[in-house]
């Protein structure tokens, strides 16, 4: 079994992100690309302490960009994940 700190990368903190933390108690989290449900799950709830009533995960695909010499790249690809804390419950993230 991998460290909670290997399945949860990073939160995220956007406008998104803030409004879902106060009208559906949801938060964002960057994990693992290869990070399992389950694992997030059990994950949040070592690192946080907290009962995890569902998690929603979303790829996201790199977008094409181009450098400022003009060579053509890409960003990152990654993994998202929208975690649903029980009625009560909340991660104080700022």
């Amino acid at each position: 079994m991998r460290q909670p700190t290997e399945v949860i990368l990073t939160p995220r903190i956007s406008e998104k992100g803030n409004r879902l933390a106060t009208a559906h108690n949801q938060y964002l989290f960057d994990v693992a690309p290869d990070a399992t449900k389950l694992e997030i799950r059990q994950a949040i709830t070592a690192l946080f302490g907290k009962k995890v009533l569902r998690v929603n995960t979303m790829r996201r695909a790199g977008k094409s960009r181009r450098s400022r010499r003009g060579e053509p790249g890409r960003t990152n690809h990654g993994k998202r994940a929208i975690i649903t804390l029980a009625e009560g419950q909340k991660i104080e993230l700022v």
